[in-house]
């Protein structure tokens, strides 16, 4: 399709999209935490525990990039 192919699409799904949607999620943690009215500390907790697999997923692709290579 328009020249690409079928690995560069996921690729790009991957990267841009999953990214986006990460992105998103943050946005929906701090509206989460604005309507609630969590104040700092409960805004923290929040990211922390809502963010925790944001981060894990990250580290995930870090690693993978400084150990073997992106892949």
């Amino acid at each position: 399709m328009f020249g690409f192919s079928e690995e560069d699409i996921a690729q790009f799904g991957l990267t841009f999209g999953v990214g986006a949607f990460m992105l998103y999620m943050v946005f929906i943690i701090f509206q989460l935490a604005r309507e609630s009215k969590a104040g700092k500390f409960g805004t923290f907790v929040l990211f922390l525990a809502l963010g925790f697999g944001l981060l894990g997923f990250v580290a995930k692709g870090a690693i993978k990039f400084f150990i073997g290579g992106v892949s």
